[in-house]
């Protein structure tokens, strides 16, 4: 429960105390700024606490957007000012001074003034956007009546409504799933339901389109493309919900996300079981589909962080990406072309029910593999163009998402700092991973070769990261160890030559890949990266992938299959159980993460 303090002498007719119970505050009303000061201190302290004038005209989402978003700990807007418990201090101490430095009669625009006074003291205060949306404290009653009148001039539902849908999303979503979905998010609202239930349910739904189209029949195949566009309908939905009735939390931003991948690619695996009742093997497509997937993710993830912070962005490609987002059909041909979630999965929904696995995965490799070319290409050119000096805070997470683990540390500590200047970091990590995923591709199972590459590309990978991830580049790297890694497990898998190798491989690969993003949704939510012992518990990028190589050479092909499968479920467990723990019980404060369109 919240405890809202009223200041001031009610206004005869106003609805303020009424909506601010509808919002779930406990309204406590207060004379002046002393008496304020007394029933703040009453109030429990694990309670969010606003203080309201009692003047107050104003829409009721006005309200709920500065009281009640549990993103900030202190929030404002005309008239009103809130803290939850972590910055009661800070409101108690402004709260303080304004009484005394007005006396116990200071009535008139208690909050404003303590509002004011927390930022004196440099404290951070929310104030969100209205908009439309009216909040103001009239001085007298013909502004009363006028600021009335313009309330009632705004219908704050729709308002409410238009703002649940992502102010930035896909064409396919904003025009043809958000124009509904919204209303499905105010249906679930008014029946209590939360963004984890609507996330589990589109959670269920692709796990059961998943489970149509491994049945391998035709109307498995239609009933599994209708089903995965449910799917997203509900994926929308959770997130909308989430912003209209501004239910955000740390669980429900990294639930929303990893479950977005962990329905994708469950329908990968479920398309190759639907194939092979077939007798059509596309697991060697389903594993490359995942693999172009995670790696295009992560070029998404690094460049982000490594320009999170960055100052001085004069590139001119930026420059001229600013101009093309000016014009109206630029931006939604530019949407479309990198292939986002909401176009993906369209596309992969009518190619199942119309055509085969197979055409469906090539068309899904072609798309990713142009869109991943487009944008990386951008990037490029923005990052060798741009004048901006990494910050250390970005080298830190590029040095996290690379993954190296104790092999490289020790090749490191032998090296003592001494890494590559420029652009000869990612060159590094390019040339090594070519390196190992070439042995491996280009020889027949069995061969050491692919152990060779693999003590090479470790070597490559202690001299890409011997120095702090800083170059115009660098944040190619984590995606280059990503191909590595990923490519040498589906090459020595297929190489294998054996029913269930591939399979094997792909519950490996989305084993680690789940460890990858978890890292990533760790750092956006400014969690930290997993705990060290959990990267040397399975043996970072480089060690996994040397291992994996041995294994090959070693054992013969059906040994390798149930190697890779206990691999898988090592990891799976290990990485599973740390990352649950986590974020079941994480004290990072809430957040909304409004995701990547790809």
């Amino acid at each position: 429960m919240s405890t809202a303090i009223v200041t001031g002498q009610p206004v005869p007719g106003s609805s303020l105390e009424n909506d601010l119970r509808s919002l779930g505050f406990d309204v406590l009303m207060a004379a002046d700024a002393a008496e304020a000061g007394s029933r703040l201190a009453a109030v429990p302290a694990d309670r969010r606490v606003a203080l309201v004038d009692a003047g107050f005209v104003g829409h009721t989402h006005a309200l709920r957007l500065g009281l009640t978003d549990p993103r900030f700990p202190l929030a404002a807007v005309p008239g009103a000012v809130t803290a939850q418990p972590a910055a009661r201090q800070a409101l108690t101490h402004a709260l303080g001074r304004e009484t005394a430095g007005s006396g116990a009669a200071g009535v008139d625009g208690v909050p404003d003034r303590v509002a004011g006074a927390l930022g004196t003291d440099g404290a951070e205060i929310h104030r969100p956007e209205l908009g439309s949306l009216v909040a103001v404290v009239p001085a007298d009653p013909q502004t009363r009546n006028e600021a009335r009148q313009a309330v009632a001039a705004v219908d704050d539902e729709a308002v409410r409504l238009k703002s649940a849908v992502k102010s930035r999303d896909g064409f396919f979503t904003t025009f043809c799933i958000s124009p509904y979905s919204r209303y499905l998010a105010r249906w679930c609202a008014r029946r209590g339901l939360t963004p984890n239930q609507v996330t589990t349910a589109s959670l269920l739904t692709a796990l059961i389109a998943a489970g149509c189209a491994a049945t391998g029949t035709r109307a498995g195949f239609v009933a599994a493309g209708v089903l995965l566009i449910t799917s997203f309908v509900l994926d929308c939905t959770d997130g909308q919900l989430a912003r209209y009735a501004l239910k955000y939390s740390t669980l429900g931003a990294w639930l929303d996300a990893t479950f977005d991948r962990a329905k994708e690619y469950a329908y990968y695996a479920g398309l190759a079981l639907g194939a092979a009742r077939g007798g059509d093997d596309v697991w060697a497509l389903a594993l490359g589909a995942m693999v172009l997937q995670t790696c295009r993710h992560v070029v998404d993830f690094s460049f982000n962080e490594a320009n999170h912070d960055a100052t001085a962005n004069t590139s001119p490609t930026a420059a001229l990406s600013g101009r093309l987002d000016s014009v109206g059909w630029t931006v939604w041909v530019r949407r479309m072309i990198v292939l986002p979630i909401g176009e993906r999965w369209a596309m992969i929904a009518v190619l199942t029910a119309a055509t085969t696995p197979r055409i469906t995965f090539y068309a899904l490799l072609a798309g990713c593999a142009f869109a991943a070319t487009y944008t990386t290409a951008g990037r490029v050119l923005r990052s060798l163009t741009r004048k901006a000096r990494r910050t250390d805070r970005a080298a830190v997470a590029l040095a996290d998402l690379a993954d190296t683990g104790p092999l490289a540390d020790v090749a490191r500590r032998v090296l003592a700092g001494r890494g590559l200047p420029g652009l000869a970091v990612p060159a590094a990590a390019l040339l090594g991973g070519a390196a190992v995923v070439a042995c491996s591709a280009l020889t027949g199972y069995g061969s050491v070769l692919p152990v060779a590459g693999a003590l090479v590309y470790v070597l490559a990978s202690a001299l890409a990261v011997a120095r702090p991830l800083k170059g115009a580049l660098d944040w190619l790297v984590p995606p280059f160890f990503r191909a590595a890694e990923y490519g040498t497990v589906l090459a020595l898998a297929a190489k294998a030559g054996v029913n269930g190798a591939l399979p094997a491989a792909f519950g490996l690969v989305a084993a680690v890949a789940y460890h990858h993003y978890d890292t990533v949704y760790r750092i956006r939510g400014n969690a930290g990266a997993p705990p060290a012992w959990l990267v040397r518990a399975i043996g970072g990028q480089e060690g996994r992938t040397l291992l994996v190589t041995v294994l090959a050479a070693l054992l013969t092909a059906s040994q390798f299959k149930v190697a890779l499968t206990v691999l898988a479920v090592a990891v799976a467990l290990v990485v599973l159980a740390e990352s649950i723990r986590f974020w079941v019980s994480a004290g990072a404060p809430a957040v909304h993460d409004e995701g990547e369109t790809a």
